[in-house]
């Protein structure tokens, strides 16, 4: 898979989380993807400083970008 491929399917893992961020108040952003196997996103809204962000970033998050990318090892949030 090249990087641009890699970026398209991470895309379409933010667009079946997004969904559930927005009804929160909340989105998340692609920031970038390092060495293709490192994710890094930005969550906005009202997932800024939630006490389950973390929790759900990893679990959720990662899980589903898996699913599409199962070459990714972890998903990083970036304040």
């Amino acid at each position: 898979m090249t990087s641009e491929e890699l970026k398209i399917n991470v895309e379409k893992a933010l667009d079946e989380i997004r969904p559930f961020l927005e009804s929160d108040g909340g989105n998340i952003s692609l920031i970038s993807i390092e060495d293709d196997k490192i994710v890094k996103v930005q969550l906005e809204g009202a997932c800024v400083g939630c006490s389950v962000n973390q929790m759900t970033l990893k679990s959720g998050v990662e899980m589903t970008i898996k699913k599409y990318a199962p070459q990714i090892e972890s998903v990083l949030n970036v304040e």
